[in-house]
C-alpha cells in the first residue's frame, strides 16, 4: 500500500491533523494518512510502545512527519500528556483521525453469549468507543476554527458478523458517540463522522476467526462484487475531512462495495465467489 500513487492536490494544504491508529502500512488509518499527505496536510501520529514505534515511524518519516507521540488511549495521564506535546508543537490543529478498536482474540470467536466476559466487554467499549470520545473532548480544545473528526466502524455494529461478537456492540457504541459528538460540537463548527468500511486485509482483520469466509462472501454479496479497497476508504476520509464534506456531520458513510445495500446477493455470484 506504500506505493501506492494516491491523488495529489492542494484540498488540504495549510491543515495540520493527528492520526491515531496506524499499526503498519496494511492499516486503514495508513492509507489515510497518505491520501491526505498527498494533499498537503501535515500529520502528527500516536503510537502505543517502542514495538510499534518501529513500525510507525519509518511511515510517517515517509510523509515527511517527525511528530510522534506515545499514547495508551486507556491512561489518561499519557492522553494528557500526547495532546499537551500537540499543544505544544502546533497549537491549533484542524482533524482528527479515530482509528483505534481491539478485543482480545478469545472474544472474537463461537458464540457471543458464551464467549463474552465482564472484562472483555469493559476492554472492547472502552478502547474502541470511549477513547473516540475523550480524543474527540481533547482535540476539539486546539480546534479554534472548527475542524473535523472521523472515526472507524464496521457493518458488524447493525448486523450479526458471525465471530464479530463483543466488536459488534463497541461499533454500535462507537456509531452512537459519533452522534452525539457531533451534536455537541457541531455550533462550534466541527464535523464528526464515521466510515464503515468494508473488510480489508489488516492486522485487526486477521484476528476475526473465519476471516477468509468473511472475504469470500462479502465479494460475492456486494454491489461491485468486489473487496473494499483502502483508496476508496482514504478518499471518503478526504472528502469528509476536507471542506468537501462543509455540510456533512453525524454520519456513518458505508464504504463497501455496496454490500450493506444488498438484501439477497445473486445465486450465481455468490455460488462461484464461495467456490473459490
Amino acid at each position: 500500500m506504500a506505493d501506492t500513487p494516491f491523488p495529489t492536490g492542494t484540498l488540504m494544504a495549510g491543515k495540520r491533523g493527528l492520526i491515531m491508529g496506524v499499526a503498519n502500512k496494511n492499516s486503514i488509518a495508513w492509507a489515510i494518512a497518505q491520501q491526505l499527505a498527498a494533499q498537503g496536510a501535515e500529520l502528527a501520529f500516536t503510537y502505543q510502545g517502542e514495538k510499534l514505534l518501529r513500525r510507525v515511524k519509518p511511515l510517517a518519516e515517509s510523509v515527511g512527519s517527525s511528530l510522534l507521540v506515545d499514547c495508551d488511549v486507556t491512561n489518561d495521564d499519557q492522553m494528557d500528556a500526547a495532546f499537551a506535546t500537540l499543544k505544544d508543537e502546533w497549537g491549533e490543529i484542524d482533524f482528527l483521525v479515530h482509528a483505534i478498536a481491539f478485543a482480545g482474540k478469545d472474544q472474537l470467536a463461537g458464540s457471543f453469549v458464551e464467549q463474552t466476559t465482564r472484562e472483555g466487554f469493559k476492554s472492547a467499549l472502552d478502547i474502541s468507543a470511549y477513547s473516540f470520545v475523550d480524543a474527540a473532548r481533547r482535540a476539539s480544545e486546539m480546534m479554534k476554527d472548527g475542524g473535523s473528526m472521523i472515526t472507524l466502524t464496521y457493518l458488524g455494529s447493525e448486523r450479526v458478523i458471525p465471530n464479530y461478537n463483543v466488536m459488534g456492540v463497541a461499533k454500535a457504541a462507537l456509531e452512537a458517540c459519533t452522534r452525539y459528538i457531533a451534536a455537541d460540537l457541531g455550533p462550534r463548527g466541527i464535523r464528526v463522522n464515521a466510515i464503515s468500511a468494508g473488510p480489508i486485509k489488516t492486522l485487526a482483520a486477521a484476528g476475526i476467526g473465519s476471516g477468509r469466509h468473511m472475504f469470500r462472501f462479502n465479494k460475492a454479496a456486494s454491489a461491485l462484487q468486489d473487496n473494499t479497497d483502502p483508496m476508496g476508504v482514504a478518499g471518503a476520509a478526504l472528502y469528509l475531512l476536507s471542506d468537501l464534506g462543509l455540510s456533512c456531520t453525524g454520519e456513518t458513510h458505508h464504504v463497501d462495495g455496496g454490500f450493506h445495500a444488498i438484501g439477497m446477493p445473486q445465486e450465481t455470484a455468490l455460488r462461484d465467489s464461495l467456490a473459490e
